[in-house]
């Protein structure tokens, strides 16, 4: 099939499991699109075990023409940050940024420590190997995050914390991910870092490159819409933003993810507020609402048909399933130590631990980010026990935090 082919299925695909959702599931759409797409796929391995049809084949020779870590990390991923971005209060970001800062960096570290140390002891595979699944499946995932923030009502505070960490921590994450994977492995996505000054290097070359990058072009092109009032040209300036900086951020071996938040960022607040006229403005947020909901729409998609890529060894199922409440444990751990040390200088309600625990979602970046492997003896593991941390995060997790939020709405 061709590129056009894959993407006009996805799309029809999109729209119909889509449509299903809304008139019989009335589920979360990203939450509904998942379980459909996961229905539809398990039963097509079914009736292929049963009947010896081919539709399972069939739908995995189209997962399998699709590099999902290129269509997510290098495609779909700029986009998706700078609509979450844009919708994000500058200045409530900038009341939160000591807890954001330290949730999205010592947390995240704390986090992958923690699963890293437990996934060796339950899986037995090398250190560094397990210090890997924890650098994937530690960051929260700001697409599935801010999916699900637009279906519950949560004090601004508390939003903007979980907003903020979730664009900003998995840029972190990606960069800790190229790190300790280059060493595992020898390679993959990063360079080979030779030692500990070459891994600080690269980690603060890649997040403050990153951050320089975005903050650069979101002013000028803040200034460039200053000096028209134009919707079809500033709707296209904001577009060539996100795709040039991306880009170029791929080219300079800087954080992409990083540039585009700051960009958005940027562009959300000053740019809507002082370079944008009210006619423009309203275009501008209608291009990226729309865009924000087809992307979300066809990426928890492909979650839900990567299932085809997973092996479902007993022992991979038994150890993958261990791996959840490890997650849940560590990044219980990680909010609960930093938040703790937070307390010292201000104030927090009680529920925020519970939910900002439970309400750490993982999504697509994590799949992307096992998937982009080498090939070796433990990455049939690692995808599983990724993918099941991220169904359950997206599923079980996605459809209970409003009651969890509910059941600490006192308290806030």
């Amino acid at each position: 099939m061709t590129p056009f082919d894959i993407a006009a299925i996805l799309i029809v695909l999109a729209a119909l499991f889509g449509y299903l959702n809304h008139v019989f599931l009335k589920l979360p759409t990203t939450i509904g699109l998942v379980i459909i797409a996961l229905c539809v796929s398990l039963a097509a391995i079914g009736i292929d075990a049963l009947t010896g049809s081919h539709m399972g084949d069939a739908i995995s020779g189209m997962v399998a023409e699709i590099d999902f870590f290129d269509t997510l990390m290098n495609g779909m991923l700029a986009f998706l940050l700078f609509a979450g971005a844009l919708h994000v209060e500058l200045e409530d970001l900038m009341a939160q940024r000591w807890a954001i800062a330290i949730m999205a960096t010592v947390g995240i570290a704390i986090s992958a420590t923690i699963v890293g140390l437990g996934f060796f002891w339950i899986a037995g595979v090398p250190l560094l190997v397990a210090l890997v699944f924890g650098a994937i499946v530690s960051p929260t995932d700001p697409v599935a995050v801010l999916g699900i923030l637009k279906t519950v009502q949560v004090p601004k505070s508390l939003e903007t914390k979980i907003a903020g960490e979730s664009l900003f921590n998995d840029g972190v994450g990606v960069v800790l991910f190229l790190i300790l994977s280059a060493l595992a492995f020898g390679g993959g996505h990063g360079d080979d870092p030779a030692g500990a000054l070459d891994v600080a290097q690269l980690f603060f070359l890649e997040v403050g490159g990153g951050a320089a990058i975005g903050a650069a072009a979101g002013y000028g092109v803040y200034w460039l819409m200053k000096q028209v009032d134009e919707y079809v040209i500033e709707v296209a300036l904001t577009l060539a933003l996100v795709m040039g900086v991306y880009a170029l951020c791929i080219h300079l071996h800087v954080s992409g993810p990083i540039a585009v938040v700051i960009a958005g960022l940027f562009i959300g607040n000053a740019g809507m507020r002082f370079g944008m006229s009210e006619k423009t403005r309203e275009h501008v947020q209608m291009f990226w609402h729309l865009l924000d909901e087809l992307l979300n729409a066809v990426l928890f998609l492909l979650i839900g048909f990567e299932v085809f890529a997973v092996p479902f060894g007993q022992q991979q199922l038994l150890i993958a399933l261990a791996a959840i409440p490890l997650v849940l444990l560590a990044r219980g751990s990680a909010i609960s130590l930093t938040v703790g040390a937070l307390r010292l200088v201000r104030s927090f309600t009680p529920g925020v631990i519970p939910i900002l625990t439970w309400g750490g979602l993982r999504g697509g970046i994590s799949v992307a980010l096992v998937l982009s492997l080498p090939e070796s003896e433990w990455k049939p593991l690692l995808l599983t026990a990724t993918y099941a941390v991220v169904i359950f995060s997206i599923v079980v997790q996605g459809l209970t935090v409003k009651a969890v939020i509910g059941r600490y709405r006192e308290e806030l």
